[in-house]
Formats: C-alpha cells, sequence, structure tokens
C-alpha cells in the first residue's frame, strides 16, 4: 500500500502547511506549473516525487521532468500530464492515446479548480487536485491526499490549505 499526496500549480510556492502532509506521505505526485524547482528539491529532500512540467515552467523544469509521466503504483495504470482536460473534453493532444489506451487513474492540473471524477466511458478516474500555491485566481488552496493499494484507489481525502 502507498499513501499519496497530489499537489499541483505551486508556482514556486512551498511552506510548512504542504510540507506536514509531505512528511505523511509515502509518494509526492506533482502535476505540473512547478515554478521554481526549489519546490521540488524540497519535497524530494523528504519523499520520492513524480512530476510533470507545465506550461509556466521553464527549460530547467522541462530537463528535469516529462510532459507525460506514465507508470504503474502498485497494480494501477496512472498517467500524469499537467493540461489533460476532463472526461468527454480531453485535450487534443492526449485524447488519442487516452481513447485507445486508458490508464486506471489519470491526473492534471492547471485549472486551478479541484475535481475528481470518475469516467464511466473509459473506466478510468479523473483527479485534478486544485492549486497548492498562492499565485492564480483560486481562493483556497488545495491538495488531494489518497491510498493505492494493490489495485485499489481509496480512502481519498481533500486538503485544503488555507486562503491564498
Amino acid at each position: 500500500m502507498k499513501k499519496i499526496l497530489l499537489l499541483s500549480d505551486t508556482h514556486s510556492h512551498i511552506d510548512e502547511k504542504i510540507l506536514k502532509y509531505v512528511r505523511l506521505a509515502d509518494e509526492v505526485w506533482h502535476a505540473g506549473d512547478i515554478g521554481n524547482l526549489e519546490v521540488t528539491d524540497e519535497i524530494q529532500k523528504i519523499k520520492p516525487l513524480r512530476a510533470v512540467y507545465g506550461n509556466i515552467d521553464d527549460d530547467k523544469a522541462r530537463m528535469e521532468f516529462p510532459l507525460n509521466n506514465r507508470f504503474f503504483c502498485e497494480k494501477v495504470d496512472v498517467w500524469i500530464t499537467h493540461i489533460g482536460g476532463y472526461p468527454g473534453k480531453y485535450n487534443q493532444i492526449i485524447r488519442e492515446e487516452i481513447y485507445q489506451n486508458p490508464p486506471k487513474l489519470f491526473i492534471c492540473g492547471h485549472s486551478h479548480i479541484l475535481k475528481v471524477q470518475f469516467d464511466k466511458k473509459l473506466n478510468l478516474l479523473h483527479m485534478n487536485p486544485g492549486a497548492a500555491g498562492i499565485h492564480g485566481f483560486h481562493q483556497v488552496r488545495t491538495m488531494l491526499r489518497f491510498e493505492i493499494d494493490n489495485d485499489k484507489i481509496q480512502n481519498l481525502e481533500v486538503i485544503e490549505i488555507g486562503k491564498k
């Protein structure tokens, strides 16, 4: 079993409110718009990190992290990208691949809107953790926490880390 902390859109911001939850996770996943790599460096000092770069990230982030990160966690096929869209409205760049070879868990960021939705057509769970940073139009900083046990995604929890 793995305890996952999922965040996105930090936009160069990392603080003790985020790091408190990093310490409680087995792995941290970042769905892009990292900003300054000091964010990911701080996380990696504490826990293993899987991340993708986002549209605001510079060449350093793009050299360190991929645009798409597809992997297995336990027996769950996971795909993380920054601009992924939503069920029925997936981003044109990934649309063909997701329809031909859907993962069990599809994660994106970008919108700053926390949303968890099951795609019945593709039989996948879509997650967007909202924004953990202090820049953007969102009012409340959010992350997601959940467990992956064998082939099950369970104990999903929304974490509100305060107003920005």
